[in-house]
């Protein structure tokens, strides 16, 4: 959400930000309306105050004995109390407008993020590993012997359609594994604190961290109104919505691992081979909450602390920072995390740690009391990947394929698998 003071105290700043980003100019739009619902509002005021005069003068006429006059007042009561209803109703109107018109402009990018149109505009700030050389043309995921069998799209497609998967036996394990593997070294080495948070969430926790009204299409619904989580950066971020926090509390550091939601609109024919883009998957996410003088800080660790699985695991990977073109809605700057896959020959995104400033702050009324005194002050709010599982697992499987249709597992995995770090050809963990 924007700060309506800040547009109007420089609307050419709001709209050039809007520009970076590809919009066009609104400040013309929400100032207009602005200013509309401002004089409503002091006319409604100002009307308010007539009323209560008359109501006071009301009681002079009756006190005087004089009638005609005493019913003159009261009808003009009456009458000017209609008035101030309406006028307060045309005022809530149009204060739910330009609400809901801040709650559809993306936010304003950070100053340091590159101009582009998408994502081959993107820039590489990091590169780590040696990519993986083969004897054999690398296989994709699925296609490798010892994964083919245990990772089944025709049972999943029975049971619920396209975009689905079901994992069986050693797969499963490891895919269990990862995401284990990814917690404990958040808890143990990263210092977040582990949550066990709802898959089910209100429209309320959906807004505030900016998922509606603009993106409903992108998620589940249930016939109850709740929303099927697209991520646990939702009920992560949601559950400081109306808190006024100590300084002293800041920053909060959180982790989960839960099932993920997404309905891929728009995304038709994208990724369909695979796993890639499913419509339930699993991810380990991480979030923090912190004072605003801390936030970029916050993110260059929160970017390490995913860079970091990926070492351990001996995955080769890059960094992008995303251009304005390609950063998502509610974030101030974006940093993706893309692992190689040998099958096609590419690095594919991770995990994405985003700032959004206190762009979520606003929208859930998010605040801080300060230390040395003074108003509350909006936190600022991050969230990342860390890692989506399902992902990592195709880099895993991948970069250790071996030509007879095995897989050499990471040795972080090893305390996870039983000690056991080869997927045979015939899908046994050995």
């Amino acid at each position: 959400m924007h700060d309506i003071r800040a547009i109007r105290e420089n609307p050419a700043a709001f709209d050039a930000a809007l520009a970076r980003r590809g919009e066009s100019a609104l400040s013309s739009d929400v100032l207009a309306l602005d200013e509309a619902r401002r004089a409503k509002i002091q006319a409604a005021e100002e009307a308010q105050a007539e009323q209560n005069k008359a109501a006071k003068a009301i009681g002079a006429a009756k006190a005087k004995g004089d009638n005609e006059e005493f019913e003159r007042l009261r009808a003009a009561v009456a009458e000017k109390k209609a008035e101030v209803a309406a006028m307060q109703t045309e005022a809530k109107e149009l204060d739910a407008k330009l609400t809901d018109m801040l709650a559809r402009i993306p936010n304003n990018p950070a100053e340091d993020v590159p101009e582009g149109a998408d994502e081959d505009d993107n820039v590489e700030v990091n590169k780590w590993g040696t990519l993986p050389e083969f004897t054999f043309a690398p296989k994709e995921h699925f296609e490798i012997a010892g994964v083919a069998a245990a990772m089944d799209f025709e049972t999943a497609a029975k049971i619920s359609g396209s975009r689905f998967v079901v994992l069986k036996g050693a797969v499963a394990r490891i895919h269990r594994a990862l995401a284990q593997f990814m917690i404990d070294t958040h808890v143990d080495e990263n210092d977040l604190m582990e949550v066990n948070s709802p898959v089910l969430v209100r429209d309320e926790a959906m807004y505030g961290t900016d998922k509606l009204p603009k993106f409903g299409d992108d998620s589940y619904q249930t016939t109850n109104g709740w929303w099927l989580v697209p991520t646990s950066e939702v009920p992560l971020t949601y559950s400081v919505a109306g808190d006024t926090l100590d300084e002293a509390a800041l920053p909060i550091r959180m982790t989960a691992h839960t099932l993920c939601f997404r309905s891929e609109a728009g995304s038709a024919g994208k990724d369909t081979s695979g796993m890639l883009r499913q419509h339930q998957f699993e991810k380990v996410e991480m979030v923090s909450i912190v004072h605003p003088s801390q936030s970029d800080d916050e993110q260059k660790r929160m970017q390490r602390c995913a860079e970091g699985l990926l070492e351990k695991l001996g995955i080769p990977y890059r960094t992008v920072i995303l251009c304005t073109g390609d950063m998502g809605f509610g974030a101030r700057r974006t940093f993706d995390i893309e692992a190689w896959v040998p099958g096609q020959n590419t690095y594919r995104e991770i995990s994405s740690v985003s700032t959004t400033g206190d762009f979520q702050a606003r929208r859930m009324n998010a605040r801080f009391k300060p230390a040395e005194g003074g108003k509350p002050e909006f936190v600022h709010t991050l969230n990342g990947s860390g890692l989506a599982v399902g992902r990592c697992l195709i880099a895993v499987l991948e970069n250790g394929q071996q030509e007879d249709g095995s897989v050499k597992l990471p040795e972080a995995l090893a305390p996870y698998l039983g000690g056991k770090l080869t997927l045979s050809a015939d899908g046994k963990l050995v």
